[in-house]
């Protein structure tokens, strides 16, 4: 299973954005859409599972838990927009994925993958490369993952 997992996206789709998501089986969003448009395009794309950030406001936001676990190709996700809102029970979570700095990082704690895709439309510091990753699942519930660094 191919997964594309972006986040802080805050109302603008980039085309190489859009053009690296097609072909994934799911889509997962961590936070900060800012705009419903953005989430009925990448719908269009794939199967779409998002969490709130803290800039999503409005009525259409209402429906975006904060909080996300899910199951996805033998591999357990927990997302979340902030990293301090992850909860602190992780049992059974192979990936832990958070937004909001804008910048990417990724860091094994006690054997989990701690995840931030960065920002696939606004990275930071300023001039900062958009990024986004590709995460591919495999039968045994094992996974790999490709960090993807968009055109300025």
């Amino acid at each position: 299973m191919r997964i594309g997992v972006i986040s802080d996206t805050h109302g603008r789709l980039r085309p190489d954005t859009v053009e690296r998501l097609r072909g994934v089986d799911c889509i997962l969003h961590a936070g900060d859409f800012d705009d419903p448009t953005v989430i009925e395009e990448l719908e269009r794309l794939a199967p779409l599972y998002g969490v709130r950030g803290n800039n999503d406001l409005g009525s259409w936001a209402r429906e975006l838990p904060r909080l996300m676990r899910i199951d996805l190709g033998g591999v357990s996700f927990c997302m979340t927009h902030r990293r301090c809102d992850v909860p602190w029970n992780l049992t059974g979570v192979d990936v832990v994925i958070c937004g909001h700095t804008h910048q990417y990082s990724e860091e094994r704690i006690l054997g989990r993958l701690w995840l931030n895709p960065g920002s696939c439309s606004y990275p930071r510091p300023f001039r900062a490369v958009p990024t986004m990753v590709l995460l591919t699942t495999d039968e045994e519930g094992g996974y790999s993952f490709e960090k993807v660094e968009l055109a300025l």
